[in-house]
């Protein structure tokens, strides 16, 4: 396929996409940062307990 065709082709499939509104955008950005934030606690806490434990064993 061409550049040129390609191109056309993503515009006009781009068209068809259904954007989300203000609202819902802002509430899928507080979901996506509260999900990443607690993954990241979550893995935190997990790590620092092998480290303990492993501290516990080894030392």
């Amino acid at each position: 396929m061409k550049p040129v065709a390609f191109l056309k082709n993503v515009s006009r499939e781009m068209k068809k996409v259904s954007w989300p509104k203000g609202r819902e955008l802002t509430r899928y950005t507080i979901t996506v940062v509260l999900t990443v934030a607690f993954v990241t606690v979550f893995f935190a806490v997990v790590d620092l307990g092998i480290t303990q434990l492993l501290n516990l064993l080894f030392e």
